[in-house]
């Protein structure tokens, strides 16, 4: 079978799992009262979600473990994929949990969230040493490297947690996160099919269909929302795959939205804290074009749709030039 129709029937075959997971799994998480708790500081309008189901990204982690065990062979590579998305998904998970037991908006405290979050970049690094990784970096768009030797762990700890932090903050409007988030991975499929990197493509390709599952329920108005379970998972595993198709800086391009986003919350808190002024209305960048009378569904489809021209960027510095 050709290697592109492993693709799209890893996609499909991902979509449906989280498709026919979803209506099991949100009735439970009704049961169990796990709502979400809407921070007061958020906009407004927000304060009526309050109450939907969250750690939605159960679904998504399930979904693409069923998919990659199925149509992806458990190599090396696969098994870092593993551990980067399952190892910060389960910190998400805890911070998930803690907020919704202790019916509170904050669940783990940075410093315990940042503690995790260094042990699995160590635990990662230990891996990539064992597969005698390439611990250089590659310019997008031509044929230079730079050789880091041991100074690539601190650049690993800096994508990992930058990565994972980047995507969690995107995740604050219905869709936003889900939509986003295919589109950079649907872009890594097509940059690791290329690079011959088959079972990496798989993994892109698999995240792919789990997440458009997942936002047959996440849409606006959303029935359930991801959590910090998927966010941090989504980000280990984004940031995982660049490290695998050795395009780490690639990664500022593909995931342009989340970087973009990222820059908004550090301006706004610089800022303020410099000059007692606010650039935006509400940072993330998102919430400031809420707050501007934008609806949240306008919101979502521009974001998606600069998402898009970042991924094309990306893939066209990554495999064309």
């Amino acid at each position: 079978m050709p290697f592109d129709n492993v693709l799209i029937i890893t996609i499909i075959a991902a979509f449906l799992i989280s498709v026919l997971i979803g209506p099991l799994f949100i009735p439970v998480l009704r049961r169990m009262k796990f709502g979400q708790s809407i921070r007061e500081e958020g906009p407004k309008s927000h304060q009526k979600k309050a109450g939907t189901p969250t750690m939605g990204g159960t679904i998504i982690l399930l979904a693409l473990a069923f998919t990659v065990l199925k149509f992806a062979n458990l190599t090396k590579e696969v098994v870092f994929l593993l551990l980067v998305t399952f190892g910060y998904g389960l910190i998400g998970f805890l911070d998930d949990y803690i907020k919704i037991s202790k019916k509170r908006n904050l669940g783990l405290t940075a410093k315990q969230k940042f503690a995790g979050q260094i042990l699995l970049a160590i635990i990662a690094y230990a891996l990539l040493l064992y597969m005698g990784f390439d611990t250089s970096l590659h310019l997008p768009g031509t044929g230079w490297k730079i050789e880091l030797g041991f100074l690539y762990f601190p650049f690993l700890l800096f994508l990992l947690v930058g990565t994972t932090n980047a995507v969690n903050i995107t995740d604050g409007l219905d869709g936003l996160l889900a939509g986003t988030g295919a589109i950079a991975f649907g872009a890594y499929a097509i940059i690791a099919s290329v690079l011959t990197k088959p079972d990496t493509a798989t993994f892109s390709a698999a995240v792919v269909g789990a997440v458009l599952g997942f936002l047959v329920f996440n849409a606006h108005p959303a029935r359930v929302f991801m959590g910090d379970t998927g966010s941090l998972g989504l980000g280990g595993a984004l940031a995982g795959v660049a490290i695998i198709t050795k395009t780490e800086l690639l990664l500022a391009v593909v995931g342009g939205v989340f970087v973009v986003e990222t820059i908004s919350v550090i301006m706004q808190v610089i800022s303020f804290k410099t000059r007692g002024k606010r650039i935006f209305r509400m940072s993330p960048l998102h919430h400031h074009f809420e707050l501007t009378g934008w609806s949240e569904w306008r919101v979502v489809v521009t974001f998606w749709l600069v998402g898009m021209v970042f991924a094309g960027l990306g893939v066209y510095l990554g495999v064309v030039s």
